[in-house]
């Protein structure tokens, strides 16, 4: 009773004004907010029971709100990171991709029609303009979607590549129509135009395709790799949250006499739910994120790279007819590109998808590798029509029907990737639907419990 008393003193000022003073309110008000502001009854009244429990409450609240805000705006961020990287980052790489394999083709049909001579065949030049109009289409969608008002900027070195792909290109093409226009002349100097054509796509175009092709791809892992790493920050307020909360009902029971507060309890128990909601969420958002670069980014990056080198080895394999190459320099060029064809496709992992393409695709590599020996064979023979009909004729046991058969191939397994890496990233993103709101939700909640559990224990005071 009597530390009651002393603590309803300390709530009541003592108002001690001359008695000519007591007829002016404005005196008497400003004379009890000084006594009310006075620093040694503010001192008496925070170590107070009442003083402590409001302390106690407004650490706690805060702390709830703190803990729900910080896991809404984590969650949020996360969201709408996958969002961009669904509709932005991935087709953006995925186009990349799509310049690079339209250039190389494109370089490989530009050889293919001179090594029939005279007038290319109908399919070879509707091949090599049709390469020619993809790498032109995915420019133009790449310099759009750039300029995209809900699109992530890139940097200035991919715009300086995409810049220099699209001034060299028509620099290529052009010198592809002059060996074109020498060729059906029955002009040798064609051959040479097309040699430097080649040269400059090789040296030139496809290395800036090559590395925007990278950065694009660097940018899809880097995504990837943020996405799975734990919202520590989320995560440790909420760890925090908890355990003021449990300190709280501790010094509750030890200074009231009070075992358990429904209050805090309830607001304990809201705290809890939000981190077991964010940590099994946040675990599958992370396991569909690795398992879309497991089974869908790395799978992709190695059918990319059998794609362009199967192109580029094409390349090699007709300039060598085109030039009638005695150096073997196209010869290493298209065993050391098949070499490391082989080991990708031999080394591709039996689970991931697109497994079954890369099955088929092996024995056509080995038959291509028998038809180029074939041609080879044929020209050291001093053939050189024979050699050209193995190259380019339409037989099933011919180069042209490999070829055309690996690269489809290929093309398939790219796609079914692509697939499987989109749809994990779009479960990880559902995986965190409702949370960030319902994170909001639940910090608020155990806010008012806090207050609603102390409330009876302040009227105590009165």
């Amino acid at each position: 009773m009597a530390r009651t008393e002393q603590t309803t003193a300390l709530l009541q000022p003592s108002v001690t004004a001359e008695p000519g003073a007591r007829d002016s309110p404005a005196v008497l008000r400003s004379t009890v907010l000084r006594e009310q502001l006075d620093p040694t009854r503010l001192r008496l009244f925070a170590k107070s029971s009442p003083g402590r429990l409001i302390a106690i409450g407004l650490l706690l609240i805060g702390l709830c709100v703190a803990a729900g805000w910080v896991t809404a705006a984590t969650v949020g961020e996360r969201q709408q990171a996958l969002d961009v990287l669904l509709d932005d980052t991935e087709p953006d790489a995925y186009s990349a991709h799509r310049l690079y394999t339209s250039l190389s083709i494109a370089d490989a049909a530009a050889s293919t029609a001179f090594i029939a001579g005279g007038l290319e065949p109908q399919s070879v030049r509707d091949r090599y303009s049709q390469a020619i109009g993809e790498a032109a289409a995915e420019l133009v969608a790449q310099s759009g979607r750039a300029a995209g008002p809900s699109v992530v900027r890139v940097d200035d070195a991919d715009t300086q590549l995409r810049t220099g792909i699209a001034t060299s290109l028509p620099v290529y093409t052009g010198v592809v129509e002059t060996a074109r226009t020498n060729n059906r002349s029955g002009y040798p100097v064609g051959a040479a135009y097309l040699s430097e054509a080649s040269n400059q796509m090789q040296t030139t175009v496809l290395p800036m395709a090559e590395e925007l092709q990278n950065r694009r791809s660097a940018a899809v892992t880097d995504a990837q790799r943020n996405h799975v790493r734990p919202p520590w920050t989320a995560i440790v307020l909420l760890l925090v949250a908890a355990a003021a909360l449990v300190w709280g009902q501790i010094d509750l029971a030890k200074r009231w006499r009070r075992m358990f507060n429904p209050g805090l309890l309830l607001a304990s128990g809201a705290v809890l739910i939000l981190l077991a909601w964010t940590v099994l969420a946040g675990s599958v958002s992370a396991a569909s994120m690795i398992h879309g670069r497991d089974d869908g980014a790395v799978p992709a990056s190695r059918l990319t790279e059998s794609r362009i080198l199967a192109q580029q080895a094409r390349s090699a394999e007709t300039l060598k007819l085109v030039s009638r190459d005695a150096t073997g320099d196209y010869d290493r060029t298209f065993d050391a590109n098949i070499t490391r064809l082989a080991e990708l496709l031999g080394g591709y992992p039996s689970s991931a998808p697109a497994a079954a393409d890369v099955r088929n695709a092996i024995p056509v590599l080995g038959r291509w590798r028998a038809a180029h020996q074939r041609m080879n064979g044929t020209l050291a023979r001093g053939d050189y029509n024979g050699a050209a009909a193995v190259a380019t004729g339409p037989g099933a046991a011919d180069a042209t029907a490999q070829v055309d058969a690996l690269d489809k191939a290929l093309e398939q397994g790219i796609n079914k990737t692509r697939d499987t890496l989109r749809d994990n990233i779009s479960r990880a993103a559902r995986a965190l639907d409702f949370m960030a709101p319902g994170a909001l939700v639940l910090g608020i909640i155990a806010a008012g419990c806090v207050g609603i559990g102390l409330w009876p224990r302040l009227r105590e005071y009165r």
